[in-house]
């Protein structure tokens, strides 16, 4: 097996395509519901049971604690144990486009939107490429990780990490931000996770409709964070003022600095 990045997704790529999954419309995401106590990264114990073809389409697997849990871009994902919503769901996505990547990771964006939404009123946002924002605090953050066989993007692992109960973050950096720091409530993470569960199975169904991918687009710019906003962005040694645009379908950021510049994930850093 082979692992490369392709934009802010990482790619497996197998030579084995026996564990391609028959119709996924027919399966629920959140069943079966596997709860880990303690587990180095709940994307590797998902791919694990996938390659071993333990698990199938919606199988979800949410943990107390992770010991090696995975951020975006290499980093590490902080979380004291049973605090948070720690949750790998598998997808199978061989009837999507492989052009449509970035429609996945918006809609599983969107449905991580969608279940914070009822409990946060207002300034709740996505900031670029799939991070769970409150003002400017992140609430909440995805990794995806897909597999490829024969040509055929056959599979995804879609991680989501959402800070629910923890009130104290030790990388300060982060600007980070619970659910029980919003609204002064402390919740059952598991349930949440539960719920989650649906909302990912109502934007995947979304996603698999005509025309689905370009609503989920439309959807994620409409709570872009920082849309037509001015902000600070820094590309290698150059810092300038941009006035956001949207995300195109290729996952792309588009802003305005006298002329519409685009970025790529991992390219330019924000500067606010």
């Amino acid at each position: 097996m082979i692992g490369v990045l392709m934009n802010n997704f990482h790619v497996n790529f197998v030579k084995n395509s026996n564990s391609l999954a028959g119709s996924a419309v027919k399966t629920v995401i959140g069943k079966p519901f596997t709860h880990l106590n303690r587990v180095n990264s709940t994307n590797i114990y998902a791919m694990e049971q996938l390659q071993a073809k333990l698990a199938e389409h919606g199988a979800a697997f949410f943990a107390d604690l992770q010991t090696a849990g995975k951020g975006q871009m290499g980093k590490k994902w902080e979380s004291e144990s049973g605090q948070n919503l720690l949750l790998s769901v598998i997808l199978n996505v061989s009837s999507l486009n492989i052009g449509h990547q970035f429609a996945l990771s918006a809609a599983i964006a969107l449905a991580s939107w969608d279940l914070l939404s009822l409990y946060i009123p207002s300034e709740l946002t996505i900031k670029w490429p799939n991070d769970i924002y409150w003002n400017d605090r992140k609430a909440g953050g995805i990794l995806i990780e897909n597999q490829i066989s024969g040509g055929i993007w056959t599979y995804a692992i879609a991680g989501i990490g959402i800070n629910i109960n923890q009130t104290y973050f030790e990388e300060v950096n982060q600007k980070a931000v619970s659910l029980k720091q919003i609204t002064g409530k402390t919740y059952h993470p598991k349930e949440l996770a539960k719920e989650l569960c649906n909302h990912l199975n109502k934007r995947y169904h979304q996603l698999l409709q005509p025309q689905g991918p370009e609503k989920i687009i439309t959807q994620y710019n409409a709570v872009l964070y920082k849309k037509e906003q001015l902000v600070k962005l820094k590309t290698g040694n150059i810092t300038a003022t941009y006035c956001i645009n949207e995300v195109n379908k290729n996952g792309n950021l588009l802003a305005t600095a006298g002329i519409q510049h685009q970025f790529i994930h991992g390219s330019v850093e924000w500067i606010i």
